[in-house]
């Protein structure tokens, strides 16, 4: 009778697991599993981590950024179900200034062999004009070495519907379905692919209140992906799309001969607009020698994707990238590229802008690097359907040049790293007669020095920062000096107890304004026990305030302090392993 109980006992434990398994694999996010490897997978195994994070903050000017007591909880539980990873999560904390329920999502991915599942949240890679954000739904696809093929079917985004009436709702939204398709063949720089999306707004998924707001829409993007290399060393790769897109899918149809040949895929209305989007890159690879690339981009006014979350439209651009070895002791590279929107001519203006950059680095013996850069972006405006004016037209240039050196040695029981950053940076009114006016023109000169001793004996590291920046403009202007001061160890024969401190000094002035200067200084301890165990501590003080002896009040009378202290566990449940394997709790 005893054993009669106690196998009844095992047998229901085991439903209870599994059915408490069945039950998260309805709410939790799914990793992906070979199928063909189950077998060979432990039934069940449950590890997690749960800890908490509590932060406290004082300020003498008042709590109007900061919380002054921040609490929260977390826990992290992953059920391994024969290799199927299944991981949940719960986070809650006081700083919620609305409440707000977990949200959950499901996401299944098994594979066997060359074909890959997809079962709740997921995504598929698509060309980026036709789909790049995830869907919740299903979806299947097969890859071999060269041909491969995939569709799904899906939610592409949820609908929001909130309460008219109330003034703090949001703004509405249709629920969005969609369904693509993809086939390719080809690998390595020979490849062609080919690409559909079909995606619409659910009508009925919005308040009738909302629908004069916002207006359902549909479309149908076509994509074709390709590259093609004649030659080891030369290489051309296109990317292109079609997309025929409605405004409102409530506009009436178009009774046309031609435009009902779409009827069972598209319905073609007055408010459908087609457009195109495209690049193409032809890559030059020499080894030692040379790498470049020259890319031309296109997206037509309006171009949309119902796949998409965002993307500029109504431009074309022009790019060339270069980089080169001389010597295999200095390095050379360049881009330069320019854009032009208003490629209909029906805007206002017209605005064009040119990015340009160049970099030179080299090491000189085993200690010394040097680096210098060089980055610029100009913007014009130009007439559109108006003419530009010449005392706003918008003609602005910004330049920024940068130097680098770097010295390190490591000799007997001390190591040096000490590098140095010079930067200097120009924001230019090229336009005579608004640069008179506005008196907009900026010029920023920064200095930065860093430098890094390693006690060996004493495994410790010290490191000194000091920064310097001086911006003048029109009539105005502002210098910074900054300096900190740290250092950090490790203790105990496994060194599972780390410190850090810091000290730091800020100096800020707007002439003819204000002067702040700031003295802050920060601790932490961080210590693992048993490698489950993870507790660390922090605290942080800011003393800080305008020290301009103009003022009636000149002192240091504002101070902010942070204390924080932090706790994780990381734990194995339950572990149930194959045949043969010793079960642990």
């Amino acid at each position: 009778m005893t054993m009669h109980n106690t196998a009844n006992n095992k047998r229901l434990t085991m439903v209870m697991a599994f059915s408490f398994v069945i039950y998260l694999l309805s709410f939790s996010p799914v990793a992906a599993q070979d199928i063909a490897s189950i077998a060979k997978s432990d039934p069940l195994i449950m590890t997690g981590t749960v800890g908490t994070a509590n932060t406290y903050h004082y300020s003498s000017v008042g709590d109007g950024y900061a919380s002054p007591l921040s609490n929260s909880i977390y826990a992290n539980l992953n059920i391994s179900l024969y290799g199927i990873s299944m991981p949940f999560s719960f986070y809650y904390t006081n700083d919620n200034t609305r409440f707000s329920y977990p949200q959950f999502s499901f996401n299944l991915t098994p594979t066997y062999k060359q074909w890959t599942g997809h079962i709740g949240q997921s995504s598929m890679a698509f060309s980026s004009y036709v789909l790049n954000m995830s869907w919740s739904g299903v979806g299947l696809e097969y890859n071999d070495k060269k041909f491969r093929v995939g569709a799904f079917y899906g939610k592409l985004r949820s609908a929001i519907n909130d309460d008219p009436t109330d003034p703090a709702a949001r703004r509405p939204q249709y629920r969005r379905m969609g369904w693509g398709f993809k086939v390719g063949y080809g690998s390595g720089g020979n490849y062609l692919d080919l690409y559909l999306l079909r995606a619409y707004d659910c009508m009925n998924t919005v308040n009738e209140a909302w629908r004069d707001v916002i207006s359902p829409q549909e479309n149908i993007v076509v994509g074709l992906k390709g590259c093609v290399t004649p030659v080891r060393w030369v290489s051309l790769t296109a990317n292109v799309a079609s997309s025929v897109f409605s405004t409102d899918k409530r506009a009436e149809k178009i009774d046309d001969s031609k435009a009902a040949r779409w009827d069972k895929v598209f319905d073609v209305r007055y408010s459908t607009l087609m457009r195109f989007a495209g690049d193409v890159t032809l890559n030059l690879s020499l080894p030692k020698i040379i790498n470049a690339s020259v890319c031309y981009r296109m997206i037509q006014p309006d171009y949309t994707s119902l796949g998409t979350y965002y993307m500029s439209n109504n431009y074309h651009s022009l790019g060339v990238m270069m980089s080169t070895m001389l010597m295999n002791k200095v390095s050379l590279s360049g881009t330069f590229s320019a854009q032009r929107d208003n490629l209909t001519d029906k805007q206002l203006y017209t605005t064009s802008g040119y990015v340009y950059n160049a970099m030179a680095s080299s090491r000189f013996g085993n200690h010394f690097n040097l680096s210098a850069a060089f980055n610029g972006y100009t913007q014009k405006q130009s007439d559109g359907t108006i003419r530009v004016s010449d005392s706003t037209r918008v003609d602005r240039q910004l330049s920024s040049f940068s130097v680098t050196p770097t010295y390190m040695t490591d000799a007997g029981d001390f190591s040096h790293s000490i590098s140095l950053t010079a930067n200097y940076t120009t924001n230019k009114d090229r336009n005579t007669i608004t640069e008179s006016i506005n008196h907009s023109n900026i010029t920023t000169r920064a200095l930065g020095l860093n430098y890094v001793l390693g006690v060996k004996p004493w495994e410790t590291d010290f490191s000194l920062s000091l920064s310097h920046q001086d911006t003048k403009g029109y009539r105005s202007r502002y210098r910074s000096e900054v300096g900190t001061l740290s250092v950090g160890r490790s203790f105990l024969e496994e060194k599972n107890l780390h410190v850090d401190a810091a000290l730091s000094l800020c100096y800020n002035e707007v002439e003819r304004q204000s002067k702040n200067l700031s003295i802050g200084g920060n601790f932490s301890v961080g210590y693992t026990l048993k490698q489950v165990h993870n507790f660390s501590a922090s605290a942080s003080f800011n003393k800080y305030g305008d020290v301009n002896i103009t003022n009636t009040r000149s002192n240091l009378d504002c101070t902010d302090i942070t204390c924080s202290l932090n706790y994780a566990y990381t734990f194995s449940l339950l572990q149930i392993k194959r045949k043969g394997e010793k079960k642990v709790e």
